[in-house]
């Protein structure tokens, strides 16, 4: 490592007074933060069709029995690329669904937590059972779209409550807003080099080897996270049907 990539050395009592220096600031942020959660708590909601059919492992089901009998429902809306193999899907979905693995802390506080696929059922199942992951994950049909996603699009993370056999949607957030789901990022963040990507603001000499259009979750031509299930022996060969509502022109 040279020079021109790591900080300073100095002594332990000035490396402290810096960190408390910046403890403050971190604190400011994290009241700030309490305060939009709050703001979030008191935002007003809107009904959603409780009977929106979904399909899951034993065929439709309604948008309410997504709930699994809980009040409350958080739902990852996964893009997905028809007749596209896995090396070809998307990377940042990849990456902010693969890092929720254990529910039974959510489920503890009475949420639900699923994947809303944009692909046919069968066909995004095996990337999910290739990926290794165990989540709740459903399909969107093409007439459940606009119900649900009301002229927004998949990569979006949505929350709902449910009040007996009505449902509702709470809160909705996309982009950079969707971080909470990636705790890589939080650790990334606290490390002297960041998370590496172009957009930071790192001193001169930092290592930003990432861009920020998908490359950042991409490593030798698919996303990162395969790269151990097919080190692993798995086969990443994904069951086709025939194309429902998918991105077009997205396989290169």
């Amino acid at each position: 490592m040279s020079a021109v990539n790591r900080p300073p050395v100095t002594s332990r009592s000035e490396w402290l007074a810096a960190i408390d220096t910046l403890r403050a600031r971190e604190k400011a942020h994290t009241r700030e933060g309490d305060a939009i959660a709050a703001a979030r708590r008191r935002l007003p909601m809107t009904e959603v069709d409780p009977s929106t059919p979904l399909v899951g492992g034993d065929g439709e089901i309604p948008l309410i029995d997504v709930f699994e009998g809980r009040t409350q429902l958080f739902v990852s809306y996964h893009m997905w690329h028809d007749a596209c193999p896995a090396a070809d899907q998307c990377e940042g979905c990849t990456f902010f669904t693969g890092q929720v693995r254990e529910l039974s802390h959510l489920h503890q506080r009475d949420v639900t937590f699923a994947v809303f696929c944009q692909g046919p059922y069968e066909e995004s199942d095996s990337y999910r059972r290739f990926m290794g992951w165990e989540m709740p994950w459903y399909s969107v049909p093409g007439a459940s779209h606009e119900r649900l996603l009301a002229g927004r699009h998949f990569g979006m993370k949505a929350c709902y409550l449910r009040d007996g056999d009505r449902v509702h949607e709470t809160y909705w957030t996309t982009g950079r807003g969707v971080e909470p789901m990636a705790p890589s990022y939080g650790i990334l963040d606290m490390t002297v080099h960041g998370r590496q990507e172009t957009w930071e603001d790192s001193p001169a000499g930092w290592p930003q080897p990432y861009e920020i259009r998908g490359q950042q979750f991409r490593k030798d031509g698919r996303p990162t996270a395969q790269w151990a299930r097919i080190a692993a022996g798995h086969d990443d060969g994904l069951q086709s049907e025939e194309s429902g509502t998918g991105t077009s022109g997205c396989c290169t």
